[in-house]
């Protein structure tokens, strides 16, 4: 977008085909000023990029002949940024503490434990619909299937063809007039339709083709043909119109879940209140059983929180006081009470909505290609219907009647909508269900690229691994193993560092009582020392402490091989005695084997590419089975995925850090990890919610699956209609099974698009 362009969002009634948003594309894109106009079936929804002083106020005026109508939904700003520095800057978070380095600081063997200064830890820190009105009527579902026009269009062109029928067999005499009128009942509306778009240059659309053959029917003494191909036609777009319903249904569905009301702290009690008004800093009472109102934290109770509609995990989550929740999931059998850390319009469920509409506006190359071959394919069929009819009785002694009946079947045959709805159907299909599993994918260009990725690169530390140390070994050697970690905890306690945290977190499973320690201080680089019970305690690294006391040979020997498993080891000194020490180590997730497994089962190779040094990487890199590039830097990383690309390889690129934003950007595609969090939904192409290393294959598989699905509605709609052009030249089939084959072929394509939602797996 240049610089002095806006950008201009309306919601859009009445829309239900492919068809329909290449004629409201036509239309916005003639307006003066517009330098782009772009329309998404399965998000109703137009996007306008014009200058900022462009008069729009003609559009909905031009648009409500053809049977469209707008409502606004935004105006934004343009960004005058190029799309890879977007990327980049929108890749420039900060992860809390670790903000800027690739957590291969805590590794700690090459990052010591006395490195941290307690002292001086920084604390961690914690996204109106337009009715409907199309003759083209509005979509089924909204106030009830009949009370829209395009039901009601079609309701009474069934009950004039019906009539004429029953009154054409008492009076045989008045059959033909009365099935013309029949016709006119349906064919006025969609020949208004035909010659607005005309008028605004647009004279090859699926309307003309069907006022031509219903009024050539007429012309050569088929007006019950005519009459009953018009009234299959109007049944046609109500099945559209109802599967575009279905097609959106996922997203409302997702929207749905946020509850309307809240209980609110005033005044010392809970008030309920609309959720819309909820700011940030309020707190709110969520009862067993009900949905949260808003993003937010648990300030007080614990208990299960079912997140299954937002990030696809089966089983209920374990939250308690600081722990973070999401707009929509469902409390346990706890009360909690929740300060509110997102406005309603910012929240989860908001903001993925709200991503996954943007995504479905995005045409993916598939879409666009058969956008190109259907402006031409339009007109083709005209003319391929009129050298049917002409010819045959022209050059060869053909009846008139004959072939110029055939030839307005083969323009009903040709209607392009089964072909122009294959692709989006099937993408907007794709996306809702990746949505619904925690599967952000930004685009459908997104989505075919993810099935062609061949090499898949992790970062380790956050994505491959959990991303904080967990303590794996407590060795008592003068004290008992509870009392080494119940000193180290006691020196340890208000401190945000994550070594830190990893050994009060192990103290708290363990259910040990944690001593008070006076007189703490940090030793500049080498740890932490205090007074515990009346006893000096010290807890540092091993070079530290050795300087303390003398280290037996076989402790060294039991030490260091500690340390060559990739842990960071501390020792706690008790006066002058080697009380004990503690191993922490950053563990791989729980689903980390297990999801690069499914990859390489899928004939993807993968690599990890990590800052982190060499040792602990390798560790990690045999524990999962997978290729190590360790020690690299931000613009190592990117090197490496841009080698790969030159090689021929199709790169995805998996991270969660600041240190991984050029190297997304450098990717195919740029995967984020995280739990629903601003990185996840802000960051790369994609995002994988929950931060399961297994959804990755998923969002792999549910590419491939779509694009299948793609080939399949191609060749469904071109197959058909190859099958009737052959019959109704060779007088087998007419108008009718002509007009059957369109409306059944865009009917199975749409239906067959709608079965990606079909939830497969976690």
């Amino acid at each position: 977008m240049t610089a002095g362009q806006v950008q201009t969002r309306y919601r859009v009634s009445g829309m239900d085909c492919a068809s329909c948003a290449a004629k409201i594309e036509a239309v916005a894109s003639r307006l003066d000023g517009v330098a782009e106009a772009s329309v998404s079936v399965a998000a109703a929804t137009l996007v306008v990029r014009h200058d900022s002083g462009a008069d729009l106020s003609a559009l909905p005026a031009r648009l409500k002949p053809m049977g469209y109508g707008l409502a606004l939904a935004n105006a934004e700003p343009a960004r005058t940024s190029a799309p890879a520095e977007a990327h980049e800057a929108c890749c420039d978070h900060d992860h809390g503490a670790h903000g800027g380095h690739d957590h291969g600081g805590h590794d700690h063997a090459d990052h010591p434990h006395e490195g941290h200064d307690h002292s001086s830890h920084p604390p961690d820190r914690d996204a109106p619909a337009a009715g409907h009105d199309h003759a083209h009527g509005a979509e089924p579902g909204e106030g009830g299937f009949w009370s829209n026009g395009k039901a009601r269009l079609t309701l009474a062109s069934g009950a004039a063809f019906a009539a004429a029928f029953l009154a054409g067999l008492i009076l045989p005499q008045v059959q033909t007039p009365l099935f013309i009128a029949a016709m006119l009942v349906g064919l006025v509306p969609i020949a208004r339709r035909a010659f607005a778009a005309a008028a605004v240059g647009m004279p090859f659309t699926i309307e003309t083709l069907m006022t031509i053959a219903a009024v050539g029917a007429v012309i050569i003494g088929a007006a019950e043909e005519a009459a009953a191909v018009v009234f299959l036609f109007l049944v046609g777009e109500l099945l559209e119109g109802f599967a575009a319903g279905r097609a959106r249904d996922g997203i409302k569905a997702l929207a749905a879940l946020v509850p309307k009301t809240a209980l609110v702290a005033r005044g010392g009690d809970f008030v309920e209140v609309p959720a819309a008004q909820l700011a940030v800093g309020d707190t709110i009472l969520v009862r067993p059983g009900d949905r949260i109102a808003a993003d937010g934290e648990v300030v007080a109770g614990e208990g299960g929180i079912d997140e299954s509609m937002v990030t696809g995990e089966s089983a209920p989550v374990t939250k308690g006081v600081g722990a973070g929740v999401f707009a929509g999931t469902v409390n346990g059998d706890a009360a909690l009470t929740v300060r509110v850390t997102a406005t309603a319009e910012d929240n989860t469920i908001a903001r993925v909505v709200k991503l996954v509409e943007e995504a479905q506006e995005a045409r993916a190359p598939t879409e666009r290609l058969i956008d190109r071959f259907s402006r031409i394919y339009t007109p083709a069929v005209v003319v391929i219907g009129a050298l049917v009819a002409t010819v045959p009785p022209l050059l060869l002694g053909g009846g008139w009647g004959e072939w110029v009946y055939k030839g307005l079947a083969i323009l009903l045959i040709g209607c392009p909508c089964a072909l122009v709805i294959s692709t989006p159907a099937a993408i907007a299909s794709g996306l809702s269900a990746g949505a619904r599993r925690g599967l952000l994918l930004k685009g459908g260009a997104v989505l075919e690229t993810a099935g062609k990725v061949t090499v898949v690169c992790l970062d380790k530390t956050g994505t491959l691994t959990e991303g904080r140390p967990n303590v794996t070994d407590v060795i008592g050697l003068a004290l008992p193993e509870t009392e080494v970690l119940r000193l180290a905890a006691a020196l340890e306690g208000g401190s945000s560092h994550p070594l830190a945290k990893a050994i009060l977190d192990r103290a708290a499973a363990d259910g040990l009582s944690i001593p008070a320690a006076s007189e703490g201080r940090a030793l500049g680089g080498k740890g932490v020392t205090g007074i515990v019970e009346g006893r000096e305690v010290f807890l540092g690294s091993v070079a530290a402490g050795a300087a303390r006391v003398a280290l037996e040979p076989q402790t060294e020997e039991r030490l260091a091989g500690l340390s060559d498993e990739g842990k960071t080891v501390s020792l706690v000194i008790v006066g002058d005695v080697l009380a004990g020490a503690i191993a922490m180590r950053d563990e791989p997730r729980a689903d980390a084997a297990a999801g690069l497994a499914a990859l390489k089962e899928r004939g993807l190779r993968t690599m990890m590419l990590t800052g982190d040094n060499a040792r602990t990487a390798a560790v990690i890199g045999r524990a999962l089975g997978i290729e190590v590039r360790a020690g690299l830097l931000p613009e190592d990383k990117q090197r490496i995925v841009s080698e790969l690309k030159r090689q021929g390889e199709v790169v995805a690129k998996v991270g969660d850090g600041i240190n991984d934003a050029p190297a997304l950007a450098a990717a195919d595609i740029g995967i984020a990890m995280g739990g629903g969090t601003d990185v996840a939904l802000e960051t790369a192409d994609a995002a994988v919610l929950h931060g399961r290393v297994r959804d990755i294959a998923g969002m792999i598989d549910l590419s491939r699956r779509t694009m299948r699905n793609i080939r399949q509605n191609i060749g469904l709609s071109l197959g058909l209609k190859a099958v009737f052009l052959v019959t109704t030249v060779a007088g087998i089939t007419g108008l009718w099974p002509a007009i059957l084959a369109d409306t059944g072929a865009t009917v199975l394509v749409t239906a067959n698009a709608l079965r990606l939602l079909r939830r497969t797996g976690e």
